[in-house]
């Protein structure tokens, strides 16, 4: 198979000139076209806040963190989804600084690491969230390196300053704001680090703003359309599609702190009667679990990303609360979303169409047959990657395209099918085996369950397969009956089966493959 490239519809005219500008205009536009007074954001608290209010709070905390920060310097966020993190994010904006949103559940060994290479002095959070956190002590280690800025301190230290900064930045915004290229970095996002230290992900006010014009073109809203977002704003899925585009369109958006809180986002989405959910399946199917018949029935769509999506998990949906999932694909440093099944055309299997204004690139892959490399370049493709090797700089992408490392394959019609990561392909016999497809046979033969496979060594063929589930009665033989009759080769039907009481889940709903490998090496007793 030979590389080929496909071109996706272009965005308009219009809607790229809305790109060519930064994040605090867009949001000051957003304020403008909705209206002041308009209750735009529902925090976790069940408080509603204006779009006045939270451009007030924008540019009077704007001001102690001019003071305390110097300019053009990047600042962490350490914050849950919530009105803090969007006031922090907008106000650092309008001081003149770069945001970097804080994984708080990596630890301290992948903070420092992501401070080392921003690189970080300060860092913003909240008394109450430390506190309700429990992240007392990794605050501690934190100031080792950083000095710590809390939003109820500089509240209380706005003075005099900001609250002109508060009255009159809203009048004349080009006095108050300093200029900012759409082509400068607005975000910096920071990769999982689970091969080696995070990098910094540089996203520009354009490449965000492009990726709210794609998803917006994309997906076909309708007026009274409220948003629901449990997804943490440290990882770019929940912060761009979850945050940052209903507040810039004009949609009412519901945050939630965290989404493992699985009961309480069940019943919230209830009470707001929410109509569009973000989540990741895993996320998905436990509020499914946790609301009674009918309990999200106020759901018109439910999208999902981060993971694949379960046939399973969309006939619950269906079946028990009318609403449909769209399954989305995409990578930090794209802002994230590429793909996306749209509302109506779902294709079970498929991630749909990629968004417009994308290119792709599909490069052959050894020992594949079906498939290729996946190389993207748009509007949304981030200015490059900061390297723990080369703090604060960006390295840019050799003529604007990025390998995401995953592999896929297209049909006709132009819809993606994602066959699995470059690096979780096992070669063993010297064939390769997706991962994915040991996953999805086991999601087949016990869908009510989770379950990862893992690469470990194996002395005779290199490699080898275990799948780590949490079902209880795992049996070899009952995957391999299942593989057999839907014409899976027995190659990918795993040796060895590992059951757990759970699978560990990252903060951003994915699974930690990292500690799932560690977990079946344990297992078998290799050294990790």
């Amino acid at each position: 198979m030979t590389a080929s490239v496909i071109k996706s519809d272009a965005l308009s005219r219009k809607r790229h000139r809305r790109t060519r500008r930064s994040l605090m205009d867009a949001f000051l536009e957003a304020c403008r076209t909705n209206g002041p007074k308009t209750a735009i954001l529902v925090d976790g608290d069940g408080r509603n806040l204006t779009y006045a209010e939270l451009r007030r709070a924008a540019f009077a905390l704007s001001s102690p963190l001019r003071n305390k920060t110097q300019n053009g310097e990047t600042v962490g966020v350490l914050l849950p989804t919530g009105a803090g993190a969007v006031i922090a994010l907008l106000s650092l904006h309008a001081a003149g600084r770069t945001p970097a949103m804080l994984n708080f559940t990596a630890g301290i060994q992948n903070l420092r690491a992501a401070a080392e290479t921003a690189p970080l002095k300060t860092i913003v959070t909240a008394h109450k969230f430390v506190e309700l956190a429990g992240l007392s002590s990794l605050v501690s280690e934190l100031s080792e390196f950083a000095d710590i800025l809390y939003l109820e301190d500089m509240r209380e230290e706005i003075g005099l300053s900001g609250k002109v900064r508060a009255v009159l930045g809203p009048v004349f915004p080009k006095f108050f704001l300093p200029a900012a290229s759409p082509d400068e970095t607005a975000i910096v996002l920071f990769t999982s680090g689970t091969e080696g230290n995070p990098k910094g992900v540089a996203l520009t006010h354009a490449n965000i703003l492009s990726n709210v014009e794609q998803i917006e073109q994309h997906v076909e809203l309708e007026e009274t359309d409220v948003f629901f977002n449990p997804l943490p704003t440290f990882h770019c899925y929940g912060l761009t599609a979850g945050t940052l585009w209903p507040l810039f369109s004009g949609y009412k958006v519901v945050l939630h702190p965290s989404p493992l809180q699985t009961k309480t986002v069940a019943k919230r989405i209830f009470k707001t009667r929410a109509t569009i959910l973000f989540a990741t399946d895993t996320f998905l199917q436990q509020y499914m679990r946790a609301s009674n018949d009918g309990g999200l029935n106020s759901l018109r769509i439910a999208v999902c990303g981060a993971e694949r999506v379960r046939e399973e998990t969309r006939k619950t949906a269906e079946d028990r609360f009318s609403f449909e999932v769209l399954e989305g694909y995409g990578v930090t440093e794209c802002a994230p979303v590429l793909a996306a099944n749209q509302p109506g055309d779902i294709r079970n299997g498929t991630i749909g169409k990629m968004l417009p204004g994308i290119e792709t690139r599909l490069e052959p892959v050894e020992g594949l047959q079906e498939g290729g490399r996946l190389w993207v370049r748009g509007p949304n493709i981030m200015k490059g990657y900061i390297k723990p090797d080369n703090p604060g700089q960006v390295t840019p992408l050799d003529d604007g395209w990025h390998d995401t490392g995953d592999v896929v394959s297209v049909d006709e019609e132009g819809y993606f099918v994602i066959r699995g990561r470059i690096k979780r392909f096992a070669k063993i016999g010297g064939e390769m085996v997706s991962l994915t497809v040991v996953e999805n046979c086991a999601s087949a033969v016990w869908p009510d369950h989770m379950h990862a496979a893992a690469i470990v060594p194996d002395p005779r063929k290199g490699e080898q397969i275990i799948l780590v589930t949490d079902y209880p009665d795992a049996k070899r033989q009952d995957l391999l009956r299942w593989a057999q009759t839907h014409g899976v080769p027995e190659i990918a039907v795993p040796k060895k089966i590992l059951s757990v009481d759970s699978l560990p889940v990252l903060g951003t709903g994915k699974l930690d493959y990292l500690t799932v490998t560690r977990m079946a090496k344990d297992a078998l007793g290799l050294v990790s």
